[in-house]
């Protein structure tokens, strides 16, 4: 896969950038995965980067802080598809192996908060 795509795979947060109908960007630090050369995460269900995806698979990535204060390297594009719920799961484990205790320790909080479809996985090819 390109450098790109390795790059962006290996950063701890990512900076999401999704786009509402009237074209304005909105940016949501993340935790990311790449999984067979897309770029994966995971979200509510009823999250705005979710709607604003359904709406426009457009999108933007560039590595950051937990903050997403701090971003460096090049912004690059890409376009977003939801998953479905065996997909889901798969980005539940990539993101569970790839943060370690700290991903297991949220990933099964997420299980508490309510049920599996709560939640959808997002799977982005960079463009």
């Amino acid at each position: 896969m390109g450098s790109e795509y390795e790059r962006l795979a290996a950063e701890k947060y990512l900076m999401l950038t999704t786009f509402r109908k009237t074209g304005v960007p909105v940016a949501t630090p993340l935790w990311a995965a790449g999984d067979n050369g897309e770029i994966v995460l995971w979200s509510e269900r009823k999250a705005g980067k979710i709607k604003r995806i359904r709406n426009s698979g457009r999108v933007e990535l560039q590595a950051c802080d937990l903050r997403g204060k701090q971003t460096h390297g090049a912004v690059v594009t890409g376009e977003a598809r939801l998953l479905d719920d065996e997909g889901t799961e798969r980005v539940r484990k990539l993101i569970a192996k790839k943060y370690g205790i700290v991903g297991q320790v949220t990933m099964f909080f997420s299980k508490l908060r309510g049920p599996r479809d709560r939640t959808i996985g997002v799977a982005i090819k960079l463009g």
